[in-house]
């Protein structure tokens, strides 16, 4: 397996290289650390700034903890951030690629993207976002999960990529019960309500526990969570509620206009909650 982790040299960063190396070292797996220079100023100044960066490299791999006697290498590349952070990927067949979390800079990130939202759309490879400090291995895990292919992909792949070891995995699946707004209007009694929810819970468990066992993801050591709302809604209560290490979410293949400017609950994910999040892409 071969990890690219991706620095900018933040202390966010940072922590990126921590986890990359943790996971490295826990694996077996090779890694190589990348800075992108921004090749939009002049050539000399791009020249030094690649010089600096390997330097600079070179010296994080000797003087951070989890990286130090790992089979690591140093990579210095020129182009936009998410651009180069994907030739990276492709170029060293790279299996998962771990990132710090990123700057929030509003309006760039509505009408853009942040870099690891573009490396996400862009590339067919794992990301693994770090939001949290690194001191131990993942002990437990959330996967949101929705009767679909990529939240099948999105587990089976964390699980090729040893990132659950023997972490305990809680699967959350958010239902809405779309008549009970009706309900509520035409006037019927709550118990009435309560009655029709409890119903479209009990079905939504039959069809998750069914999908599971399909797909042979009907594991006894995990725990399922079903709850009412909307997905971003469920996910980020899951997340407080249950505080897992890690959120593991598959996300959906888009395309055009629609690829680079509509929302996704994998895009309201990686930008609200506080916890490290690896996002699956669709097969290909």
């Amino acid at each position: 397996m071969h990890i690219l982790a991706a620095t900018d040299f933040s202390t966010r960063s940072q922590r990126a290289l921590r986890r990359a190396g943790l996971l490295a070292r826990d694996s077996g797996a090779d890694l190589t650390l990348v800075h992108v220079v921004d090749d939009d100023q002049p050539s000399d100044l791009v020249a030094l700034e690649s010089r600096e960066a390997g330097r600079i490299l070179g010296e994080q791999t000797g003087a951070i903890p989890e990286l130090c006697g790992l089979r690591s290498r140093a990579l210095v590349v020129e182009g936009d951030p998410f651009d180069g952070i994907v030739r990276a990927a492709a170029s060293t067949g790279a299996d998962l690629v771990v990132m710090g979390a990123h700057r929030k800079q509003l309006l760039r990130d509505i009408l853009i993207g942040t870099t690891i939202e573009r490396v996400i759309r862009t590339g067919p490879f794992p990301v693994l976002m770090v939001n949290r400090e690194v001191d131990r291995p993942y002990r437990t895990a959330m996967a949101a999960i929705a009767l679909s292919e990529p939240s099948v992909n999105a587990i089976r792949t964390s699980r090729v990529l040893g990132l659950l070891g023997g972490a305990r995995l809680a699967l959350v699946h958010a239902f809405q019960p779309l008549a009970k707004g009706q309900m509520f209007y035409a006037g019927l009694s709550q118990d009435t309500i309560d009655g029709h929810v409890a119903d479209e819970r009990l079905r939504a468990t039959k069809e998750l526990t069914a999908f599971l066992e399909v797909n042979g993801l009907d594991d006894r050591g995990q725990s399922m969570h079903i709850e009412e709302g909307a997905p971003f809604e469920v996910i980020s209560k899951a997340v407080e509620q249950l505080n897992p290490d890690i959120l593991i979410i598959g996300t959906h293949g888009r395309s055009g206009i629609a690829k680079a400017l509509l929302g996704s609950v994998t895009e309201e994910v990686l930008r609200s909650l506080d916890v490290d999040i690896l996002a699956v892409p669709p097969l290909r």
